[in-house]
């Protein structure tokens, strides 16, 4: 099954919201609500889309910084902190880099306190460097962009 344009319009509406109907997906594309279910069921099968959910506002529950951090790695704590990070409620993303650092996390903390206490589980990993998010810019950008 390719992406299609008609696929990519299905992708595009369950982006805005996935918790629309078939049938209103099947309005706004043109075709009926069991073409929408199977083209979506098959585009799951395929791991084209691999999952939905819900979004949270952190700083409405609590977290009121919102930073990016990097790490370059200390000779044999990279393959360590990659199992550890896991672990870590504060991070939203983690991406393994190429260039001086070897990680770079979005995170997202109570307060400068909270960052203070979790660079400090960091440091025996690597050398940080963090920079405090003043806005998101764009957020959540659709995949279809890049089609």
């Amino acid at each position: 099954m390719s992406v299609d344009l008609l696929n990519w319009k299905i992708l595009e509406c369950l982006q805005q919201n996935a918790r629309q109907s078939n049938a209103e997906i099947g309005r706004n594309v043109g075709i009926s609500s069991p073409a929408v279910s199977e083209r979506i069921r098959k585009m799951e099968d395929l791991g084209i889309i691999t999952g939905y959910k819900t979004m949270v506002s952190p700083f409405e529950v609590g977290y009121q910084l919102n930073a990016i951090i990097t790490i370059r790695a200390f000779m044999g704590k990279l393959k360590p902190f990659l199992q550890i990070v896991k672990s870590y409620d504060e991070v939203l993303n983690c991406y393994r880099i190429t260039g001086n650092e070897n990680i770079v996390m979005e995170v997202v903390l109570k307060n400068q306190k909270h960052l203070e206490q979790f660079i400090d589980k960091l440091i025996s990993y690597g050398e940080t460097k963090t920079q405090i998010v003043l806005s998101n810019v764009i957020e959540n950008a659709p995949i279809n962009k890049i089609r």
